[in-house]
This record gives C-alpha cells, structure tokens and sequence, in this order.
C-alpha cells in the first residue's frame, strides 16, 4: 500500500506524545532542558528558539550522541543511553519532521521523546521569543 507523507505523519502521531508551544515554554524555564531542532541549517539559522540544537531531520540519528548535554563527558554508547533516560523535545516547522523523528527516536529505546505540535510556526504563531 502506497502512503503519503501526511499518513504517515499521521500515523507517526498516533505512536508519539506531543506537547503545545505552551507547554514547551514552562520546561524551558529548567535549563537542562533538551530542545533539538530538526530543520535544515538554513531554516534553523533564520530563526530558533533558544537553547535549541540544530540536528536536521536526516541526520538525527547518526548525531544525537553528540548533543552537548553529553557529549564532552561520555562515549558515544553511554550518551546515547544518557540521553534516551531523559526528556528530548524535538521542534520542526510545521511538526511534521519532528512528529517523524520522534518515532525514530522510539524505535532506538528513547523512552521520553516529544514532538511540540505545530512546530516553530506555532511558536512565532504565539508571539513567542526567536533567536537570529
């Protein structure tokens, strides 16, 4: 059976926990937090919420390891088994992408991975502040 992207998308949903631009908000006022933007480098450098890491979409996987958070003190194994302990949010524009590498995330043992619902459109949709 032949699907488009906003079925799977859809059914990418379905398997995913999302938060609102809202609650992201409210968990950004810890600053541990672990906001990662999955959009290219060109839409990431126009503008960004801040504190976000920039990790487009098809290279997420092959780069989470490297995330800051845990990078400068553990292996590659051991942060990625750091980070899948902890909560990860994941940001795109629409949250399509996000809903998707959300998924993708899941399926590598991240136990606490959340795409924001309506991506970084509904956050400037918000009023909300944006990084240059």
């Amino acid at each position: 059976m032949i699907k488009s992207s906003q079925q799977l998308v859809a059914e990418a949903r379905s398997q995913i926990r999302e938060v609102s631009v809202q609650q992201l908000t409210t968990l950004m006022a810890d600053h541990q937090t672990i906001l990662i933007d999955v959009r290219e480098p060109d839409e990431f450098q126009q503008g960004r919420v801040d504190r976000a890491v920039n990790y487009p979409r098809g290279v997420l996987e092959m780069k989470i390891h490297q995330h800051p958070a845990v990078a400068a003190h553990c292996e590659p194994q051991q942060a990625l088994t750091e980070l899948a302990g902890r909560p990860v949010y994941l940001i795109c524009r629409s949250g399509a992408r996000s809903a998707l590498a959300a998924l993708s995330l899941q399926q590598m043992g991240f136990s606490q991975v959340y795409s924001v619902a309506g991506g970084f459109q509904a956050w400037l949709d918000a009023g909300l502040p944006v990084e240059v």
